[in-house]
């Protein structure tokens, strides 16, 4: 009897000290790549990218039975801070609406930036024929009248960040440049606009 109490006893105290260090193997496996997270971000410290509509300009303008044509030529500066990140601009789409009817967009051509770069992104955006619902042709035909039009740029792309050796899966990058100015003389001169990221 005194015999089978002991091995009752010492049955528990095993199990005991199995869930002891299994517990203990995950905190410190926890602990492990807190630390190694911490440190990978300490060494890179990333920063924000930057975005800034430099120049924007509208041709080839025209409103007539409620549809429009136009060309909308764009360049964004894209600066990009970090001393050890690169990122890789996989695709990228543009577009330019006005009171959130789109008016036009454009594919641009995949491209790679480097750490403490500053990347030239052109786009030409084409609406042609594009019909218009009543109230946008006609806040159109008013702000024409004025000289200039206030449009939102848009860009979304799909990126990849590298340091060293490694690369990160996709991301979706949303850039928004609001409230651009277009002017129809060529004498007024295109405002910088600072454009919002969203990652």
């Amino acid at each position: 009897m005194a015999g089978n109490t002991a091995q009752a006893t010492q049955q528990p105290v095993k199990h005991f000290n199995l869930v002891r260090c299994v517990a203990v193997c995950l905190l410190t496996l926890i602990v492990l790549v807190g630390l190694a997270v911490l440190i990978t971000w300490l060494v890179i410290r990333p920063k924000r990218l930057v975005y800034t509509l430099e120049n924007g300009s509208l041709q080839h303008f025209n409103l007539n039975n409620k549809h429009i044509n136009a060309t909308f030529d764009f360049v964004l500066m894209a600066y990009n801070p970090n001393t050890k990140t690169s990122v890789y601009y996989d695709s990228m789409e543009s577009v330019v609406s006005y009171k959130d009817q789109t008016l036009a967009f454009d594919t641009i051509d995949p491209f790679h930036q480097p750490h403490r770069d500053t990347a030239r992104v052109e786009s030409k955006l084409v609406a042609q024929n594009l019909a218009l619902s009543p109230s946008t042709y006609k806040d159109l035909r008013g702000e024409k009248s004025s000289g200039e039009i206030e449009v939102d740029v848009h860009y979304k792309s799909r990126v990849r960040f590298r340091v060293g050796m490694w690369k990160s899966k996709h991301r979706t990058l949303k850039i928004v440049c609001p409230s651009v100015k277009l002017h129809f003389s060529w004498s007024r001169h295109f405002e910088n606009v600072p454009c919002e990221v969203e990652l």
